[in-house]
């Protein structure tokens, strides 16, 4: 009886062993299991935070429009007998008497189906077709209103649709265009940081008021290259003009509203020089022509409103299809002004740019 009872005691402790094995197994299971989810987390929060600094990174493919001007139609669709032809092939080879008239009658159908399949298919691309011919011809002709349908069309706003709320485009002329939209910057950059601890658990902070100012920098100047990039890919422009928009408290009134605080002038040449992969994208904003220099308040944390450029802020070369006769009259109204100007003048300046003209 002893001996029995101390193998039983010996299976027990063995089973009690296993069980805490089993256990600790468990254990260690469900801290792996917890530790992979915390990675994964903190892994999608820096994919979300670089998928928003790298947004200028992106771009549509450019759109020749003269090229789609040269394509052709879509080729008119035949009707062609292959089911037919095939079920006739099969009744050659093992004929059926009381079968042939149904499996030809339905291999007919099907060849019809088929048919009226394809002509709907050429309908929708032929009218496609016509439609972007109609937009390129007016696009090359310098039309402004398709230009803002290009824009409505083509441009990834969908894509785009971090970037605001709002977005709207001004065409001044066939080589200028200018852009307006409002920044949902703070809704979009997230307001915490989430690092991984030694420990393997996910540690959640405020972020940094100086960290989240830079971000929201290089976010806002981000979707500025992004915008001008799509622009230039879609239409033969030379230079966009961006103003950006946010929130704002107004300290002369005391209400929050939409204000302008960065308006950039980007010339497309000196786009085209930049390496998207590498570049900072408030340094390259701010190496161009702006207004606004990216810096929030201490007082209220906003960045300070401006006045935003315009169009006569944009050195503007004359049009290639420029006529003799519009040199001619801008020629006539400079001398005007400058006769106007030097009457102005004393009679000894005035014999003195005399001497210096006739010399």
């Amino acid at each position: 009886m002893r001996a029995m009872a101390a193998a039983e005691k010996r299976q027990l402790r063995e089973a009690k062993k296993r069980q805490r094995d089993l256990e600790n197994r468990a254990k260690e299971m469900a801290k792996l299991s917890a530790l992979e989810q915390a990675r994964l987390e903190v892994e999608t929060y820096e994919n979300e935070l670089d998928v928003l600094l790298s947004i200028h990174k992106d771009r549509s493919d450019p759109r020749d429009w003269s090229a789609i001007i040269a394509y052709l139609p879509p080729v008119l669709p035949s009707r062609q007998p292959y089911n037919e032809f095939k079920a006739r092939q099969r009744l050659a080879v093992s004929p059926s008497q009381h079968e042939t008239s149904t499996l030809i009658q339905q291999a007919q159908q099907q060849d019809e189906r088929e048919y009226q399949n394809a002509m709907q298919a050429y309908s929708a691309d032929h009218a496609e077709w016509e439609k972007l011919s109609r937009l390129a011809r007016r696009i090359l002709d310098g039309e402004n209103t398709a230009y803002l349908q290009a824009i409505q069309e083509f441009i990834p706003f969908a894509e785009l649709s971090g970037i605001g709320s709002s977005m709207n485009f001004t065409v001044h002329n066939t080589r200028i265009l200018e852009c307006v939209f409002s920044i949902n910057g703070r809704q979009a950059i997230p307001s915490e940081v989430k690092s991984l601890t030694a420990s393997g658990k996910v540690s959640v902070k405020p972020i940094p008021k100086q960290r989240f100012i830079e971000i929201f920098q290089d976010y806002v100047c981000g979707c500025v290259l992004r915008v001008a990039r799509e622009a230039f890919a879609l239409l033969p422009l030379d230079t966009i003009l961006i103003t950006v928009l946010t929130d704002a408290l107004d300290t002369r009134t005391g209400q929050a509203g939409k204000q302008p605080f960065l308006s950039v002038v980007i010339p497309q040449a000196t786009l085209n020089t930049f390496n998207f992969e590498q570049l900072d994208p408030s340094d390259t904003v701010l190496s161009m022509k702006h207004y606004g220099d990216l810096k929030a308040s201490r007082k209220t944390g906003d960045f300070d409103s401006i006045i935003p450029l315009n169009i006569s802020d944009i050195a503007q070369k004359p049009d290639h299809d420029t006529d003799i006769n519009s040199i001619l009259v801008c020629a006539q109204r400079l001398h005007a002004e400058l006769s106007k100007q030097c009457a102005a003048l004393s009679p000894e300046l005035q014999t003195a740019l005399q001497e210096n003209g006739d010399k």
